[in-house]
């Protein structure tokens, strides 16, 4: 083994860099025995230690004649990998030429710039995510001040207690229809002519025990308005500042009704006396109706009549307490700061632009969107992981080139597209399904509106099956394959290898799929505005599997169908931006739902 000269100095040593171990001179591990040339007198000089010193000119000479016969020293071999190593290194970076240092310099620098760069993106929706959420949080958080005033005025001005015969005229007029939806089950079931005629009969003198408690509501509505008018003119309630009247934008054709307020409020309160007298009459009508009930044909509407009958009793029960309520009701009772925040998020009714009273409460529009992500992962949850194992797993390639492109292209459809093929198209198959003659044993069915609940969710699920689809499949092609191959090795077939072993395995995945599969639908608005129905309110869950058939209102479909109409600043600005914070929390707690999902099935499998 021959080394140049130059590189046998006593100096040398290897690269402190190996492995941290102290270095070893060669001098320690190499034998060298000098071979004695004619170069050696040629030199011109000679060093401190009498080894030949060499000029440039002699350099470039005898650079091909000076070397040296060099011997290993016998080492343990474990040391020996770590001086190789060593050798290894130090003799790549020596053998770097220097010219190439620029070009190293230029990589590094194209690093730091594709570093730079993307980081700063980073940095960018960082920055974006806290703007939005501080604009949000400075929109909505000024709904609660002025909900709150607007609370205490309703309560102030006598439109709660008003609210109270409200709710009592509203209940006789739900026990009518009660019995209209009689009628047409006894019409349907062929019933003769005089049987209903006198059915009839009944259901319109119940009906009729109902007309004085509708005049009393009407004069009562139009004095607790009368006297709402009078308190913002005069502002003697604390918030009217803050309050929204559409009175304030259109011309007053009559000016405000005479007298003070302890005059007006005394007249509303007037009406307590005038319902409990209603209340006896009626009650006295009612039992005597319902002594001499109407001969039903069915036994189906014999029980519906049974059970109408149960529900009017508890109706004339409870009304004396009523009439308490209306005695002991004090419009001075202060009203909490937190019902400005209960009555939004526990709020069953979302009325804005009413000539009575605004209510922003949340339940309905989180009902509906709850409704509608329900059905749209039932039915895209299983098609998207089942299609995901079978092109990972079983399709053969030609079959992965087909159905793999053809779901990935239905993301690729605008969501507008889609609406319009669930109004013309789905929404319609539906209902005509419903009102055959072989879908009659279904208790709910036919139903009369086309957009609902079903139709929205059917098409939300046709969205997210691709985002499902390609994640989980990714998460399959992920499992390592010596997981397969020792279920194999076991005996185990393919569909038990796929069950057990596959499928755990990529179980945290599958979860993210779905759980991002669930953001997108639950985010989706255009959709949902044409085909859920837009009707804001609770479904009737007393049908069971009926309420998926019902319209409803969703969150992201409130906010693109009202926030083009209200004033900026206004209650119903603020309370859209409420219900935008509300989807915002409701999409981080997914979000760290996934995390800790995912976490938890990572550490159980590995």
């Amino acid at each position: 083994m021959l080394l140049p000269d130059a590189a046998s100095s006593d100096r040398v040593r290897l690269s402190d860099r190996t492995l941290a171990e102290p270095y070893i001179e060669p001098r320690k591990l190499l034998r060298t025995s000098r071979t004695s040339r004619l170069y050696d007198k040629r030199c011109r000089g000679r060093s401190a230690h009498g080894r030949p010193r060499f000029s440039a000119e002699d350099s470039g000479r005898y650079k091909f004649c000076c070397h040296r016969n060099v011997t290993l020293i016998p080492l343990l071999v474990s040391r020996l990998f770590r001086i190789v190593a060593g050798v290894e290194t130090t003799a790549q970076e020596l053998s770097i030429p220097a010219e190439k240092s620029a070009t190293g310099y230029r990589r590094r620098t194209a690093e730091s710039a594709i570093r730079a760069f993307f980081g700063s993106n980073a940095l960018v929706a960082i920055i974006v995510l806290t703007l939005i959420t501080i604009f949000l949080f400075r929109e909505g958080f000024g709904f609660f001040g002025q909900n709150l005033a607007n609370l205490r005025l309703y309560r102030q001005a006598g439109l709660e207690y008003v609210d109270i015969i409200r709710g009592q005229a509203e209940k006789q007029t739900a026990l009518s229809r009660q019995l209209g939806d009689i009628r047409l089950q006894q019409m349907r079931a062929g019933a003769d002519p005089a049987a209903l005629e006198k059915f009839d009969e009944f259901a319109n003198k119940f009906s009729d025990t109902g007309e004085q408690l509708n005049e009393l509501l009407s004069d009562a509505t139009d004095q607790a308005q009368a006297l709402r008018e009078t308190m913002l003119q005069l502002g003697s309630h604390a918030g009217a500042a803050v309050i929204e009247t559409e009175s304030q934008d259109e011309p007053s054709a009559a000016a405000a009704p005479a007298g003070n307020e302890a005059e007006q409020l005394a007249a509303l309160r007037s009406a307590t006396d005038k319902f409990a007298h209603i209340a006896d009459s009626m009650k006295a009508q009612i039992n005597e109706l319902l002594a001499a009930p109407p001969a039903l044909t069915t036994a189906k509407a014999r029980k519906a009549f049974a059970n109408w009958k149960a529900e009017v009793e508890a109706y004339l029960k409870q009304l004396p307490a009523v009439v308490e309520k209306l005695r002991t009701w004090d419009p001075n009772e202060s009203v909490t700061a937190y019902r400005a925040i209960t009555s939004f998020l526990f709020g069953t009714q979302w009325i804005t632009a009413s000539f009575w009273q605004d209510w922003y409460g949340i339940i309905p529009l989180f009902v509906g969107s709850l409704l509608v992500s329900i059905v749209a992962l039932l039915i895209a949850v299983p098609l998207g992981v089942c299609g995901a194992i079978y092109v990972s797993e079983v399709a053969s390639p030609i079959e992965k080139s087909l159905i793999k492109p053809y779901i990935e292209f239905i993301s690729a459809i605008p969501s507008v597209v889609l609406g319009f093929f669930g109004i013309a198209v789905l929404g319609e198959t539906i209902r005509a399904i419903s009102r055959a003659s072989f879908m009659k044993w279904v208790p709910f069915f036919p139903i009369s509106e086309r957009l609902n609940v079903f139709t929205a969710g059917s098409l939300l699920a046709l969205m997210a099956v691709p985002t499902i689809f390609t994640l989980a499949e990714d998460a399959l092609r992920n499992v390592p394959r010596g997981f397969k191959e020792a279920s194999y090795a076991l005996g185990a077939n393919r569909l038990q290898t796929i069950m057990r072993v596959l499928v755990p395995a990529s179980l945290s995945g599958i979860v993210s799929a779905v759980l991002l599969g669930l953001g997108r639908v639950i985010g989706e608005t255009m959709v949902v505005l044409l085909c859920a129905g837009n009707r804001i309110a609770i479904p009737d869950f007393t049908q069971g599997l009926g309420a998926f058939f019902q319209p409803v209102h969703t969150m992201t479909g409130i906010i693109a169908q009202e926030m083009g109409e209200v004033v900026r600043g206004s209650i119903h600005y603020r309370a859209l931006f409420m219900v935008g914070l509300v989807l915002f929390a409701i999409t981080l707690a997914i979000n760290y739902g996934a995390q800790k999902l995912v976490m938890r099935y990572r550490m159980s499998i590995g």
